[in-house]
């Protein structure tokens, strides 16, 4: 883990799955805020259920050692086909871990027009 993020995320951390099959990883401040967020999830929705399944389910309470690494359990890493190489990607309020073949996909998968066109249409502006 860079020191730049292990500073961010504190001595203790939060790692769960993501959205798109990858890792994420929340301080503890952040993942209290996103926890009683979902929280407040309706349970007799099944798209929140299965919300909270994917987040709460998966999450487990890491530490980084004195070399920065960190051990991630082998069904997380099973999740986000972690091998050998990964990306290790600062996301605002979380850091996320990708496999990096699939994170270049993704990005190559990007087109900057139309995520701009619809993120103007529902009112964000840069």
């Amino acid at each position: 883990m860079p020191a730049k993020f292990r500073e961010e995320l504190g001595n203790k951390f939060y790692i769960t799955r993501g959205m798109d099959k990858n890792l994420q990883i929340y301080s503890c401040e952040e993942w209290e805020k996103l926890y009683q967020k979902l929280n407040t999830l309706p349970m007799i929705d099944r798209n929140s259920r299965a919300l909270k399944h994917l987040f709460i389910s998966g999450c487990v309470e890491c530490e980084a050692d004195k070399q920065g690494r960190i051990l991630i359990p082998q069904s997380l890493r099973m999740y986000a086909s972690l091998d050998r190489d990964v990306a290790i990607v600062g996301d605002g309020e979380k850091v996320e871990i990708w496999n990096a073949a699939k994170w270049d996909a993704y990005l190559d998968d990007i087109n900057l027009d139309d995520v701009t066109a619809n993120m103007c249409e529902s009112g964000f502006m840069i």
